[in-house]
């Protein structure tokens, strides 16, 4: 590898606008990115990863900020202070970036490949035939399918992988020195996510570009990147060789975020926190096989709470006028049971038909075929007043806890709503001391009663969903992606207070998740789910030790689970 660097940063400073006076928010900085180099910055959200990947592209919106101090050299030339016209002959051609989330960095109206176009149009003098065979050929490098049909297709009608692959097309679509890769995988499935690092890491080495990927997951970042540089309020806090991190972390940030993950190894009682590492004051506890066994013989000795029966769920697809239309089954002859105080782990690929299935059994949405008994009774048919008692017993806690409250309405009359709608309690006041009482039990404060959705952070509004949902007192919780969204420590957090209400409140949980690893650690039973048909259902354990069905080795195999 050539060590040369392409970039260099030294003592970078950068404050941010806040009320009369700027905030710091990068602490001098300093690192190297050498030619053909694949290295990664971690650290959760607030520890400057995106504001320093946005310097180096000279993004920084410049109203609201200021580079206090420090300089940035691309290829031994300094890109702070360039004019814009000067930047921009820099970006695409010398450094170029791939965003978070793809469905809002593509234009919706326009063609896939009309947007690829449009970019090699700026930098390229070719006809318009050259330019297609051009967008093909990017297409086709970074392995879309079928890249004609890509090519005509808009960004709905293509997959979540394939929009990330058309935005990498886009990226690299002028053979940049430097790609920046910001959270490039975050909202895909763990098979999809695999594709997409591995194609990163094949791009890099073909065209020997340098890539910097930004993550804040470090067992993810494992698996591909040579040198890892840590974050944490600001300041890089480590940074070295994969091996070294991995191995032998120096900073308490890092052994926190190797050790706040998930083990699909070892199951722990309670999962060590970011505050739990860095206080030094956290001792980890196994469940031991025994205790595993006999809490299950105790929980399966029960009558089942819920029973799903050969459930399917058919849409018709219209074939066109000529055609007959035919029937696509999202959901297709599956049953399972569900124990009274059961974690059921439910977890496949996007499109498996596992969100389908909780929407049938939240009955949002109803089956075209089979049973669903919850306490005994067929909930399939029920009358409105019926269904109305069903609502208080089976919730949900979603993924985006902000799509779900209401921006205008403060957290506590959130919670308390719902026990206004369902009468639960006298009155007001006896709410409003529920509320206060629900607000400690998820780790919040009374003074939250008064609060906006917006002051709270992603972490602090998913415990809020969570308090909304057990102001109920329900008896089956579906937790949908409930903590895909969250960094490695808010999700360890999320995931204890889940436990602990569950032994607190007796709740049973059917935990949906692409998230294997977060899946196993909080699951009794695993149902794997396929084309909308079960795969395979057993103890979560078990199947990760033993899967039988090629699909499940697949996924229990391209989880990211530490260093190689």
């Amino acid at each position: 590898m050539d060590n040369s660097p392409l970039l260099e940063v030294k003592d970078l400073a950068i404050s941010f606008k806040s009320k009369n006076s700027y905030k710091p928010i990068i602490k001098t900085i300093s690192f190297k990115l050498s030619v053909n180099s694949f290295t990664a910055i971690v650290g959760e959200s607030g520890s400057g990863k995106s504001v320093t990947a946005l310097a180096l592209m000279g993004l920084l919106p410049p109203k609201l900020s200021q580079i206090n101090s420090g300089s940035i050299l691309l290829s031994n030339k300094e890109i702070i202070g360039l004019p814009i016209a000067e930047m921009r002959k820099i970006r695409g051609k010398d450094i170029a970036m791939i965003f978070q989330e793809p469905m809002s960095s593509l234009n919706p109206s326009m063609r896939c490949g009309s947007q690829v176009a449009e970019i090699l149009k700026e930098h390229f003098y070719l006809n318009s035939s050259e330019i297609k065979a051009e967008v093909l050929r990017l297409f086709e490098q970074v392995k879309l399918p079928n890249p004609e049909r890509i090519y005509k297709a808009y960004p709905h009608e293509i997959s979540g992988g394939q929009k990330q692959r058309v935005m990498i097309a886009m990226a690299i679509a002028y053979k940049p020195k430097l790609l920046i890769a910001d959270e490039p995988t975050t909202a895909l499935d763990v098979t999809v996510q695999k594709e997409i690092l591995d194609l990163l890491k094949d791009i890099q080495k073909k065209t020997q570009m340098s890539v910097l990927f930004i993550s804040h997951d470090l067992a993810l970042v494992s698996q591909i990147a040579d040198k890892v540089i840590v974050m944490y309020k600001g300041e890089i806090v480590e940074q070295g060789s994969k091996s070294s991190i991995f191995n032998s972390p120096k900073h308490r940030y890092t052994k926190a975020l190797i050790g706040a993950r998930p083990s699909t190894k070892n199951r722990v009682k309670l999962l060590p926190t970011i505050s739990d590492f860095m206080s030094n004051s956290f001792k980890s506890e196994l469940v031991t096989t025994k205790e595993r066994q006999q809490r299950h013989k105790k929980l399966y000795k029960q009558q089942p709470l819920l029973e799903v029966n050969d459930v399917e769920k058919a849409y018709i697809t219209k074939s066109g006028w000529l055609k007959s239309n035919s029937f696509f089954k999202a959901v297709n002859g599956v049953s399972f049971k569900v124990y009274p105080g059961e974690t059921l782990g439910l977890v496949g690929e996007s499109g498996c038909g596992k969100s389908t299935l909780g929407n049938i059994i939240l009955q949002l949405d109803k089956a075209t075929a089979g049973k669903i008994r919850y306490k005994g009774k067929d909930i399939t048919n029920l009358s409105k007043s019926e269904m109305r008692r069903l609502r208080k017993d089976i919730q949900i806690i979603f993924q985006d806890p902000f799509a779900s409250l209401n921006p205008r309405l403060k957290v506590g009359e959130a919670i308390l709503e719902p026990m206004k709608v369902h009468n639960i309690w006298e009155n007001n006041k006896e709410r409003k001391l529920k509320v206060l009482e629900i607000l400690k039990s998820v780790g919040l404060s009374e003074v939250d009663f008064d609060k906006f959705p917006h002051q709270f952070s992603g972490g602090q509004r998913q415990r809020i969903g969570i308090a909304r949902t057990i102001a109920l007192n329900p008896k089956l919780i579906i937790c949908d992606e409930s903590v895909s969204a969250l960094d490695i420590s808010v999700q360890a957090q999320v995931l204890n207070l889940l436990n602990k209400l569950k032994d607190q409140y007796g709740f049973t949980y059917i935990f949906i998740s692409h998230d294997l690893s977060v899946v196993k650690y909080m699951a009794d039973q695993l149902l794997v789910m396929n084309e909308g048909k079960i795969e395979e259902i057993g103890d979560a354990d078990e199947v990760f030790s033993n899967p039988k069905k090629p699909y499940t080795k697949r996924l229990i195999n391209a989880i990211p689970d530490g260093i190689d």
